[in-house]
């Protein structure tokens, strides 16, 4: 949610926000009215408690018919008070709704546009060729027994698949490094629940834009998330840090879901587009002051592990359409897929400084007070785009695939063999 003064005091900016993300700017007014009916609301149900608390010490000292009518208009009173605290509760609850419709405030460096309107940073490594005819990593999971789709999708449906052998094995390597790296960057590990309250869901802004996309049993009122960035978000909900512990930084592995709902006919070969797989995501909790450089050094750890992973990619900052509500900016890892002859995105990163905090009401302690802290997240390893992109990029003309170095001491080997 962002800052309700600035509402007030800069609805404009908040407008010109809407705008470049491409959303309804009418909402600003929208919430800014709702906003001042609560107000007014509030205060017209504080000034008849106020009367309330005045009669009631006068009817006890009042005596007779006297205090008979001062009873009499103190049960008026009491209706009334009654009835301006459900009106106060019902403006409240829509001003609310209001609020947290609006996205973020969009950084003034994140470029202006919608999906395709990104630019790219740097460009590192070289597109990998070859001097053979590259197969895609459905052919290479088959050759190497790694990837069952035909299985994944017997048993469950399109978008889901088997890791078998050298790709089960596969995984298991990347989380270990992934973890290993993170660990070795200050984040502490965690394995959060999957399974998370509508609270959680919705303070972690996934469900307004992104609510198509995400998973809801209905019967329980639970939600599968989509990134363990929801859990890890919501693990500190309605507490009070310490900010002489800043930056709080989080590892999570989980598995994630995803409907793919509006993706109808895009990637449906192969797991680059699925409805389950896992990931490690980095998150941090810091200091408002620091969430520029905290952003740089998510994206830093991001690049690093892709270096180690020996995978050509670019570093593209997402255009102001595509941030997502409550991110202000967002850098993307795209890995280079040789067979499909372009850059995939495989890591993220946002900066979505106080926005969620203030949804999830997670504040720290200066010398002015309480105040929201920042949030910002990033993925270290998405596990089955990582894995397309090392089968693609490494493959050798016999269907072989060279393992990186960096994952040789988890697998014991440096290459997979066709099975």
């Amino acid at each position: 949610m962002i800052d309700i003064k600035l509402l007030r005091d800069n609805p404009d900016l908040v407008k010109a926000s809407q705008r470049a993300r491409g959303e309804d700017e009418k909402l600003v007014d929208a919430a800014i009215a709702a906003d001042n009916e609560r107000r007014a609301a509030i205060s017209e149900f504080e000034s008849a408690r106020a009367q309330q608390n005045v009669l009631s010490k006068s009817v006890g000292a009042a005596k007779g018919d006297e205090k008979a009518k001062l009873l009499e208009s103190s049960k008026e009173l009491a209706a009334d008070v009654k009835q301006r605290d459900a009106k106060r509760a019902e403006l409240d609850e829509r001003a609310q709704k209001l609020f947290m419709g609006l996205a973020n405030l969009v950084d003034p460096n994140a470029p202006v546009g919608g999906e395709a309107d990104f630019v790219v940073l740097e460009e590192i490594g070289t597109p990998t060729k070859f001097n053979f005819e590259p197969k895609d990593h459905v052919e290479l999971g088959k050759i190497l027994g790694a990837i069952d789709t035909e299985r994944g999708a017997k048993v469950s449906g399109s978008r889901f698949y088997y890791l078998t052998g050298n790709g089960a094995l596969l995984e298991f390597a990347l989380i270990n490094f992934a973890i290993a790296t993170a660990v070795k960057n200050g984040f502490i590990p965690v394995i959060p629940p999957v399974l998370v309250k509508p609270p959680a869901m919705e303070g972690t802004g996934f469900l307004g834009q992104a609510a198509e996309n995400v998973f809801h049993l209905e019967e329980d009122d639970f939600y599968l998330v989509g990134t363990s960035e929801v859990p890890l978000a919501a693990y500190h909900m309605d507490e009070i840090l310490d900010s002489n512990k800043f930056p709080l930084r989080y590892a999570g592995f989980s598995s994630c879901f995803r409907r793919e709902a509006g993706t109808y006919g895009k990637d449906t070969r192969g797991i680059i587009r699925v409805h389950q797989f896992d990931k490690v995501e980095m998150f941090s909790f810091c200091d408002p002051e620091d969430a520029l450089a905290e952003h740089q050094r998510l994206l830093n750890w991001e690049k690093e592990f892709l270096n180690a992973l020996e995978i050509p990619y670019r570093v593209i900052d997402v255009a102001t359409g595509d941030l997502g509500s409550s991110a202000i900016r967002k850098f993307d890892c795209e890995a280079w897929i040789p067979t499909q002859g372009q850059y995939r995105e495989v890591t993220s990163t946002s900066n979505c400084t106080q926005y969620q905090a203030r949804r999830l009401n997670i504040r720290y302690k200066d010398d002015d007070g309480t105040k929201p802290v920042a949030t910002l997240n990033g993925t270290l390893c998405a596990i089955p785009r990582i894995i397309v992109a090392i089968l693609e990029n490494h493959q050798q003309a016999d269907g072989s695939v060279l393992i990186p170095k960096a994952l040789i001491p988890y697998l014991g080997k440096d290459r997979f063999e066709p099975v």
